[in-house]
């Protein structure tokens, strides 16, 4: 049995609001042969994963290696995301060129996201091994591509049984940004920080 006392939510700060970018990169979307889903989909995870107050600036825009970079300089530099996720176009065909573009627009690295995704999604299909996402950082804002299918961004965002999604890395690497402190439903995706980084949990 505990001896924490309970917390009382009326004396916790309000949950601070955070901005993303969420970037969709289809051809034929973008020029629309078909409806997004990729857009959407991020939308509805990432409101069923956080309990924060999102401001959302979507981006659909065709697979071009200088577009999608401006888009991603612009929605760090200008519109102040502090975490931008993108949705295809890192496999092998010719026009897949995400993760070029995302590499132009970073200041530092973060493989492990990369490693991480792939090794969630070898768990389904085999060919998880074509997939070339990265992350990476641009001043203080967080750039993960995805992939293309909502499923699949689902998986990846959230794990399964034994593979760790990686959305659970995600609050505390805003923290170390500089960011606002991201707060998780632990049913979609329980977010881990050192005890030292944690603030008291919300009742649930």
């Amino acid at each position: 049995m505990s001896d924490a006392a309970p917390v009382d939510a009326a004396a916790l700060p309000p949950p601070e609001p955070v901005r993303i970018g969420i970037v969709s990169i289809s051809d034929r979307a973008s020029s629309g042969v078909y409806e997004d889903k990729g857009l959407p989909a991020l939308q509805d995870w990432l409101r069923s994963a956080l309990i924060n107050p999102i401001e959302f600036q979507p981006r659909l825009i065709p697979d071009e290696r200088e577009q999608i970079a401006a888009t991603l300089r612009d929605l760090v530099d200008e519109a102040a995301c502090d975490l931008v996720l993108t949705t295809g176009g890192t496999g092998p065909a010719i026009r897949d060129v995400t993760p070029e573009a995302t590499m132009d627009v970073a200041d530092r690295v973060m493989p492990g996201f990369g490693e991480q995704m792939r090794q969630i999604s070898l768990h389904f299909v085999p060919t998880a091994i074509l997939s070339r996402q990265v992350a990476v950082i641009r001043g203080r804002a967080l750039i993960i591509n995805l992939p293309g299918q909502p499923k699949a961004i689902a998986e990846t965002l959230a794990g399964h049984a034994a593979a760790s999604g990686i959305f659970a890395a995600v609050p505390y690497c805003i923290d170390l940004l500089g960011g606002p402190y991201l707060e998780t439903r632990d049913a979609v995706c329980a977010a881990f920080r050192p005890k030292t980084a944690q603030r008291p949990p919300r009742p649930a």
